[in-house]
């Protein structure tokens, strides 16, 4: 889908801080994190959200884990918020299968720290410290 940013990510046309990918998604920082380290976890495969294909979201499984455990281990993170939006009411605003892995840290717990957003995030130093650079 040509006008699908997310499908132009997957496809190289767009550019974006990529810190996994496998066979089925890949998964790269947020432009507008709520936290550090906040990732997106994409299908490969145009599906419009996780509620249209259980075989789409089940297939972004490994990846969740494989992700939530680097920035686990490389932020020093002490939790992990895994959620996906369904629906425009819902805060979904890119109508392509993803799910938004937090890391949570001490001293900011709970479900409304996480939507207090973090300023000043610097989305390169978080690249480089996930890639191992």
């Amino acid at each position: 889908m040509t006008d699908c940013i997310f499908c132009r990510i997957v496809a190289g046309e767009i550019p974006s801080r990529r810190v996994f990918e496998d066979a089925d998604a890949i998964a790269f920082l947020d432009i507008a994190p709520y936290k550090p380290g906040h990732t997106l976890v994409v299908s490969k495969r145009h599906v419009p959200e996780a509620l249209a294909d259980a075989g789409a979201l089940a297939s972004l499984a490994p990846a969740i884990t494989t992700v939530g455990r680097l920035l686990t281990e490389r932020l020093d993170a002490d939790g992990m918020n895994v959620l996906t939006n369904v629906g425009e009411v819902a805060g979904q605003s890119v109508f392509h299968l993803h799910v938004h892995l937090i890391p949570r840290f001490e001293g900011k717990a709970g479900i409304r720290a996480m939507l207090d957003k973090d300023h000043d995030i610097d989305l390169d130093a978080i690249q480089a410290r996930l890639l191992g650079a």
